[in-house]
């Protein structure tokens, strides 16, 4: 057996590999790819686009039951509406969308994936950015589906109804964008909080804690004092984003998506100062 030498001529230079830049935009389609190539993002997302669907039908439908009973004063269908009752499984689907946010960020820190990342991308602050656009607009895409979905199937259940409503009547269009958007800043959330964090147990502690006990423990303060405060937290100014109608002591949709925005913001600024300052 004999082995073969492959020469350069006298004079002539190896090949040179081509040098690449690392731009924004080929760390975004890296991101992408690393994004879809997981199984826990097809299944988080599956997971939440059924919650959404199955609550607002099953809302919808315990609604017609009630009417159908003769219980009209019922705090149960008092003053509901179509959409109302559609995305009322807004409140679950944000659940599995925070969660995927973190496992985004903190799921690479766990198995230590991180540290291949960031030596492909020695700037750092890309990373973070990426990876909040591509999720924040696979969040967004995922409440707009979702949120039409369930009230275009939850019309048909409404028909005849004092909830029923159609796409063309006032606010529901704005009202149907706007829980894509709550989606969208909810799961930019979940990804600054694995940034900032670095635990998917810590992270998915924290956003559970924000969203659903912070309200719990609003509700043990003075009157007074939940007017003035509750109605900035994340959740409530979330609520206020695509709920048809604003109760007394809420924002408007738009202030709503403000408020929500500055702690989305807030939480984004904590996690690019970690990034820069620590190392994973």
């Amino acid at each position: 057996m004999s082995t073969a030498t492959v020469t350069t001529p006298a004079g002539t230079a190896a090949p040179v590999r081509p040098a690449y830049r690392v731009t924004f935009a080929r760390v975004v389609r890296a991101e992408w790819a690393k994004f879809w190539s997981l199984r826990s993002s097809w299944i988080t997302i599956g997971v939440a686009l059924v919650l959404v669907l199955a609550f607002g039908l099953i809302r919808s439908w315990r609604y017609t039951v009630v009417m159908s009973g003769g219980h009209v004063h019922d705090p149960e269908v008092v003053g509901a509406n179509a959409v109302g009752l559609a995305l009322f499984g807004l409140n679950f689907g944000q659940l599995a969308v925070g969660v995927l946010g973190v496992l985004v960020t903190a799921g690479e820190y766990s198995t230590g994936m991180i540290r291949s990342t960031l030596a492909a991308v020695p700037r750092r602050l890309p990373v973070l950015w990426s990876k909040s656009l591509i999720f924040g607009a696979v969040a967004l895409v995922l409440g707009v589906v979702s949120a039409f979905a369930s009230f275009g199937f939850g019309i048909g259940i409404l028909s005849g109804t004092k909830a029923s409503l159609g796409f063309g009547d006032a606010g529901v269009l704005r009202s149907l964008l706007m829980a894509g958007a709550y989606l969208a800043l909810i799961g930019i959330c979940g990804v600054a909080l694995g940034a900032l964090l670095r635990s998917v147990a810590g992270g998915i502690a924290v956003l559970f804690g924000v969203l659903l006990l912070v309200p719990g423990l609003m509700e043990l303060l003075p009157t007074s004092w939940q007017n003035n405060v509750s109605q900035f937290l994340p959740s409530h100014a979330g609520d206020s984003m695509y709920a048809l109608h604003q109760d007394l002591h809420t924002l408007s949709p738009w202030s709503g998506l403000l408020v929500l925005a500055a702690w989305t913001a807030l939480a984004v600024a904590g996690a690019a100062y970690r990034l820069v300052r620590d190392d994973a």
